[in-house]
């Protein structure tokens, strides 16, 4: 399993994350959990908000069904959310889902915590004092967020006194907008718009890994792209080069947004093992420059 390294610290980790959204879902979450600490994933994605807390319950038993042990993963949740109603990073909040995390995974400490998309009303004096709070009561190690851009993540980061190492985003062979603005500079293409801040950019500069949610995924929640008679020419390929890479299209797509230097994390949400193990292998394919541009082209993009 490829690894990579998490903030100015390197913090080691997978390249590859079990998001658990869906483990409410699997048929056996034991064999779910099994099957990806085999293949070297060993870190867990959650957050309050999935299955209205169901989600971490379930992983809770099933991890502890597993036999393994705490220090041998790599937790992570999100809070933030209080779903159709609004966005909260109050101090009161941020702690007390904190307690509800750590209660329903039935653990001491998160290894990581997100804030869990923006919220317009944040006042980051709260988020610092909460932070601090989390650590210096050893509950949770490294800091983060999700959906955010840029000066989002500067005000933020200028009174937080921990690093934000991770920024949640949604990227794949589908949905490429923060690369597409960076090929498109001084142009005046669709493609050319900054929807994100120059976010890719921004993390790299800053030691912010970027894990990659609905890697597979075109839209928002449209549908999987793989199979899909809607994309043959992006299918035609990733099946052309999952043969020439001895995998298949999924992990041609995973292989595809772990090829860049950005050393960004796919969050494979699977809860079919074979899926899990054909992900992780992935995780060690080198894709070709030319072949990463080749599955970009076919995805409909255009290069100016």
């Amino acid at each position: 399993m490829k690894q990579v390294n998490l903030g100015p610290n390197e913090v080691g980790a997978a390249s590859v994350i079990l998001g658990c959204m869906r483990i409410t879902e699997a048929a056996d979450p034991v064999k779910v959990i099994d099957t990806a600490m085999a293949n070297g994933i060993n870190f867990f994605d959650h957050a309050d908000i999935y299955g209205g807390g169901k989600c971490e319950e379930i992983f809770a038993k099933a991890f502890k069904e597993t036999g393994y042990h705490r220090d041998e993963i790599f937790l992570q949740s999100k809070c933030g959310i209080v779903p159709g109603v609004m966005f909260d990073f109050s101090k009161e909040h941020i702690i007390s889902s904190v307690e509800g995390i750590l209660k329903r995974l039935n653990v001491e400490y998160l290894d990581s915590l997100l804030l869990h998309r923006p919220d317009t009303l944040m006042e980051p004096e709260e988020v610092a004092a909460a932070f601090d709070q989390l650590e210096s009561d050893g509950k949770v190690r490294y800091f983060g967020v999700s959906n955010q851009y840029s000066r989002q993540i500067q005000l933020l980061q200028k009174y937080v006194r921990q690093p934000l190492i991770i920024n949640q985003l949604q990227f794949g062979v589908m949905h490429t907008g923060m690369v597409d603005f960076g090929l498109h500079v001084n142009m005046t293409d669709e493609a050319s718009f900054d929807h994100d801040d120059g976010i890719l950019e921004f993390s790299r500069l800053n030691d912010m890994t970027i894990q990659a949610w609905s890697p597979y995924q075109y839209g928002f929640f449209e549908g999987v792209f793989i199979g899909n008679e809607k994309f043959p020419e992006l299918n035609l390929k990733l099946s052309e080069m999952a043969e020439k890479y001895g995998t298949t299209p999924t992990g041609i797509a995973s292989a595809w947004i772990l090829r860049h230097p950005a050393n960004m994390q796919v969050i494979a949400g699977t809860m079919t093992p074979s899926r899990i193990e054909e992900i992780a292998k992935a995780s060690d394919i080198q894709l070709s420059r030319e072949d990463w541009y080749s599955i970009y082209l076919a995805a409909g993009n255009i290069l100016p």
